[in-house]
């Protein structure tokens, strides 16, 4: 590795000082606040806000985890939408506990989210696959997700091949696409502080189906 590079992510620091985050200005559910949050983050332009990073295991323990995006949330979960015969599809059929973790550098702000993996319905995962942009749809056709190919012009070749298969006619959804609903125990809201001395707000979902927010050192 070159040496300046070496030196710059050893010493690369930076002071956040954007904001704060008090028990007081906090919403009493984790969903207002996520929904709060998703918002500010939308109108403070960050890339993808709703981009976020999803942590399964697989058969041997071994965690994993890739960025997938938000397409669905209320109170009683996060939606995304993958193929089921992915690493990830595969990992959540053997474990369905997971891991979601939202980052807004603009903002400061990281968001994380523990839970349970449930599939949703085929009415629910049918209706969100026909709003998808064509080329989606056919991508979802052409790619054998996670699995090896040859190369891009295999790809390329193959997505010729689903265009012409479904020319002139809607593109049905895959039977191994599928869309899964994080259904949170706990969320963590976390603000950047200065000296590290970072906001840390937990909230953990009681028996009786409240949330008891906790304040966590950083």
């Amino acid at each position: 590795m070159e040496q300046n590079l070496k030196e710059h992510i050893r010493t690369r620091r930076q002071s956040y000082e954007l904001g704060e985050l008090t028990e007081e200005q906090v919403e009493d559910d984790p969903f207002r606040q996520l929904e709060r949050w998703l918002k500010e983050a939308v109108h403070a332009q960050v890339a993808e806000p709703n981009a976020m990073c999803l942590a399964t295991v697989d058969e041997d323990g071994q965690p994993d985890a890739r960025y997938v995006l938000l397409r669905g949330l209320d109170e009683r979960g996060l939606v995304f939408y993958t193929s089921s015969e992915s690493a990830k599809g595969i990992q959540l059929a053997h474990c369905n506990s997971a891991a979601l973790v939202f980052w807004w550098g603009e903002l400061q702000r990281q968001v994380r989210v523990r839970g349970h993996v449930e599939v949703l319905s085929d009415e629910e995962a049918d209706a969100y696959f026909a709003s998808r942009p064509r080329g989606h749809q056919l991508a979802a056709w052409v790619s054998a997700q996670s699995r090896v190919v040859p190369n891009r012009q295999w790809l390329e070749h193959r997505m010729s091949e689903v265009e012409q298969q479904y020319a002139g006619r809607d593109v049905p959804r895959p039977r191994y696409w599928w869309g899964y609903r994080v259904v949170p125990h706990s969320f963590e809201f976390w603000q950047g502080r200065r000296n590290r001395l970072h906001d840390r707000l937990r909230y953990v979902r009681q028996p009786e189906g409240g949330w008891q927010i906790e304040r966590l050192a950083p």
